[in-house]
């Protein structure tokens, strides 16, 4: 089951991942919200990261601890 998190609107968010290859040829893994469960789906907050809401959107976002 995918990490679920409800934001202070009530919408609920889905934590995902997907590792993107960038210019030097070095692979960087990206984690993202989604409103609903796609591949990729995370069941927990990686290590070192918080979860934390946008003040303007209400978009949850990760922070390193």
């Amino acid at each position: 089951m995918a990490y679920e998190f409800t934001n202070s609107k009530g919408v609920k968010y889905y934590l995902h991942f997907k590792d993107v290859n960038l210019k030097g040829g070095r692979v960087q893994r990206i984690y993202f919200f989604a409103r609903d469960v796609r591949s990729g789906s995370l069941d927990a907050v990686p290590d070192g990261y918080k979860v934390v809401e946008t003040e303007r959107t209400g978009m949850p976002i990760l922070k390193k601890k």
